[in-house]
Order: structure tokens, then C-alpha cells, then sequence
């Protein structure tokens, strides 16, 4: 079908919009297969889209046809495992494994987002601090080449030609550039390549037994270094899943819907334990949050699945609360995904303060993944000339954050809005060899086309 101008699947959650002359939604991998052919027949340019909650402009397209997997959303569970159509949502997968009391342990904000999105982007999310990202959950993928050809591909099964070796970043998360290590599996080429080098059409995931018992908290505090010196204190805790960090603006952000925060917290960690077969742990915790002065009173603590939940909204209603003001005012996102060397987590983060409090006061909120020192930062410019600055101001840290030994993208892909970001992390040389795998695998430049590289002014 032409998709109107104003078409969803012509926009992801950036706020990104773009333009396709087809959608077509194959109903299976063969008829997805079937499309790739004739666009290689053709010389099409080809965009896959998930679900379009990504936050980089990945499955935005620009010109040619845009093809939906929406459709590809068979799920089924066995013991350890799970085969999954790549258009079938996280949600989906959480549901139909819930009832054999196993669980798919990546936990990306946005639990709407697809499966074969999610491996894109090789997406993580607030339980990678113990779980680690997507990558490390996959056993299996069906991936369709531009020219048609399906690979069946398992973990262990090496690349059939060979691979150069990049150098990669020593951070606990990325997902910048391709895969390209020694001794690599296949498969792995595929988990965060952005939808450029073929069509994830299938995927096996690892599912693992759900906690018996989890403690599960959202501690408040009166002082940044309290907070601080806590996520240093706290990542040694054995079983500890979750270490997340929300700073003053982002509780200021969701006071509305969470009234109940207390008046004078000015930070807030939110820890989650598996605690299965632990004793004394209450008493642990109790000792824990005395020692870093954290608001203990006042903090919130889950006693029953109910409390769990309303916490995850808490979590979840801080980048929705955010969305909608960047909607409300016309922009695109102006946010990092930047990760940075644990013994670095400090030294970004005052970074990010002293530049932000000069030059956008009481204009950002910052938040995330503060025990894999991997915060999100979201400046909330008023109008179009504050973003363009504010987007200035993020490829500087972008920079900062390559400096330091980290990744300019940790878990969201660089997509088509932060493709120049490769370039502070990569030499020519290393890009052109990653070119070089794109070119063997995609001879005519047709997938993904303008993500994470500009397309060669021979193709364009």
C-alpha cells in the first residue's frame, strides 16, 4: 500500500518521519524473502520496520519501500527457550512464557518493542546490569539477505568468510558499529547491525526461570553524593538485577502522577535482588541504607507483585512523561546513549551537570542504567534553534564519552539521527572496513539504506 504522509509506520518514537513509495507486511519469511528478491530485481531500496519504538531514525525510511515484520509474530515456549517470529513483541514473549514460570531476561523500557527490533539494536535495558544485553540471550536466528538467500544460523556456527577484528570499547554495553571480534560466531554479525546487513526473520531466545523471590525498591535520598557513593557501595551485590538512577528533574517530571514521592528526596536509586534462597536479606538492605544515609523511612518497597508493577510504572512513566513534552513542542528528541568505563561513571556525570547547568538550567532531566555507568541524559529545549544547540551540545559529549574509553551508543543503535557519531568512535580506515562487510553482504546497498552509514554517492 502508498502510505499517507502522516502514516505511523513512516515515523519512530523520535519524533523522526520519513517517506516510502510501499509498505508492504509480508505474511511469512517466504514472502518476505520473495520482496527482498524483487528489490534487488529492482534495485529498491528496502527500510524493516519493528514496532516503532526505537529513538534513532533505524526504521525511518527515506524513499523506496519500508516492509513491516508485524505480521512474523509466532511465539512458542519450551523449557529454556522460546522460537519467536521477529515481529512479536516483548510483552507478547513476557505473557506466553509467564505460565511455565520462565522469563525472557532483557528488559528494554518500552516492553511494546519487537523481538527482531530489539536484536537491531542489540537492546538491553534495566536488568542488563545483571543479565547483561540482548546479544548474550540469543541461541538462534533466521536472517534474510537482501538477495533472498535464508541463513539458519546457531550459536557457534562461524562467519563463511572472513571477518577483520575491531577494537571495541571497554564498557559493560555497546552497540556501536558491527560486531567484529575474533573467533565470533555468525550470528553475532547480525545482533546490532541496525537492519543493514540482512533481515532477522526468526529468533531463539533464552529464557530462564523466574525468581522465586525478589526484593525489589525505590530509595530516595537527600544528596547526589549519597546516591553516588551507594551505586558504588551496591554493585557488588550478589543477585543484585537492577541499579538505576533518577535524578531531582526527572522526579520533578512525574511528581504529578507519583504524588506520593517524598518532598524532599532530590534523587532516587531503584534497586531490584534476586533473593531466591537468601536469608536475612531485609535486615542486609536495612544495614545498607542506614550506612549511605538514604531516606529509608520515606523509600518504597515491594511486598507483593502489585508494588512491582506500580514500580515499573514508575520507571517507564519517566520516558513517557519526557516523550510527551518533546511532542508537545514539535522536536525530536534531543537524548545520549553514551556509556562510559565504570571508573568513569563519576567523571561523566559531572560532565554532563556542569555543562547542562550552564548551559541549559532546569532544561534536562537524567536518568538510567547508573550501575552499568550508562545514564540517559534528555534536554528539554523550548523551540527548534535551543534543540539544534542542545544536539551540538551531545555530539561534545558523545566525544567526551569516546575520550574516556566508552561508546557513543550503548543499547539504542545509532540509526540514521546519530550516524556522524561513528566517526568519533572509529577511524576512516575502521568504518571503510565495516563498509567492506556491508558491501559483501549487501552489494547494492539496499537495506537500511542512510543508517549508520551514508549510502556511496555511486548508490545514491
Amino acid at each position: 500500500m502508498r502510505p499517507e504522509p502522516d502514516s505511523p509506520y513512516l515515523a519512530d518514537a523520535s519524533g523522526m518521519r520519513g517517506c516510502a513509495s510501499e509498505v508492504l507486511i509480508p505474511e511469512n519469511e517466504a514472502a518476505l524473502a520473495q520482496i527482498l528478491r524483487d528489490a534487488t530485481a529492482t534495485n529498491t531500496p528496502v527500510t524493516i520496520s519493528g514496532s516503532g519504538t526505537g529513538v534513532t531514525g533505524g526504521r525511518v525510511p527515506d524513499g523506496g519501500w519500508l516492509v513491516s515484520l508485524e505480521r512474523l509474530n509466532s511465539i512458542r515456549i519450551e523449557k529454556g527457550f522460546a522460537v519467536c517470529g521477529a515481529g512479536a513483541s516483548l510483552a507478547a514473549i513476557q505473557a506466553a512464557a509467564a505460565p511455565t514460570k520462565q522469563f525472557y531476561a532483557p528488559d528494554p523500557t518500552e516492553n511494546s518493542a519487537s523481538i527482531g527490533g530489539t536484536v537491531s539494536t542489540n537492546a538491553s535495558g534495566s536488568r542488563s546490569f545483571l543479565y547483561g544485553d540482548t546479544r548474550r540471550h540469543i541461541r538462534a536466528l533466521r536472517v534474510v539477505l537482501a538477495n533472498g538467500e535464508v541463513l539458519a544460523l546457531r550459536r557457534g556456527d562461524k562467519p563463511t568468510f572472513e571477518i577483520p577484528v575491531l577494537p571495541a570499547p571497554d564498557v559493560k554495553k555497546n552497540t556501536a558499529g558491527y560486531f567484529m571480534r575474533e573467533g565470533m560466531d555468525y550470528m553475532d554479525l547480525f545482533i546490532g547491525a541496525d537492519g543493514t546487513l540482512g533481515v532477522v526473520s526468526e529468533v531463539e531466545v533464552t529464557l530462564l526461570d523466574t525468581p522465586k523471590n525478589l526484593f525489589t525498591g525505590v530509595v530516595f535520598f537527600d544528596s547526589d553524593e549519597r546516591a553516588l557513593t551507594a551505586v558504588d557501595e551496591w554493585r557488588p551485590v550478589a543477585g543484585l538485577r537492577m541499579l538505576e538512577y533518577v535524578d531531582k528533574a526527572s522526579l520533578d517530571v512525574v511528581r504529578s502522577r507519583f504524588p506520593e514521592i517524598p518532598a524532599e528526596a532530590y534523587v532516587a536509586l531503584m534497586i531490584e535482588q534476586d533473593v531466591s534462597g537468601s536469608d536475612d536479606v531485609e535486615e542486609a538492605w536495612l544495614d545498607r541504607l542506614e550506612t549511605s544515609g538514604a531516606l529509608t523511612d520515606d523509600s518504597w518497597f515491594a511486598a507483593s507483585a502489585t508494588d512491582r508493577e506500580r514500580f515499573r510504572r514508575f520507571r517507564h512513566g519517566l520516558a513517557e512523561a519526557v516523550n510527551e513534552i518533546i511532542r508537545q513542542r514539535g522536536l525530536m528528541k534531543a537524548n545520549s546513549d553514551f556509556a562510559v568505563p565504570l571508573g568513569k561513571s563519576r567523571d561523566i556525570l559531572r560532565l554532563y551537570r556542569e555543562t547542562l547547568d550552564r548551559e541549559f538550567p532546569g532544561q534536562y532531566v537524567i536518568f538510567g542504567h547508573i550501575g552499568d555507568a550508562h545514564v540517559h541524559i534528555n534536554v528539554l529545549p523550548p523551540n527548534k534553534a535551543e534543540w539544534e544547540r542542545a544536539m551540538g551540545l551531545m555530539k561534545e559529549f558523545a566525544a567526551a564519552a569516546v575520550a574516556m574509553g566508552g561508546t557513543v551508543s550503548a543499547e539504542h543503535g545509532l540509526g540514521k539521527r546519530k550516524r556522524d557519531y561513528l566517526k568519533l568512535q572509529f577511524t576512516p580506515d575502521q568504518i571503510e572496513t565495516m563498509m567492506g562487510v556491508k558491501r559483501r553482504l549487501d552489494p547494492q546497498w539496499l537495506l537500511g539504506r542512510g543508517t549508520l552509514f551514508e549510502a556511496p554517492e555511486t548508490i545514491q
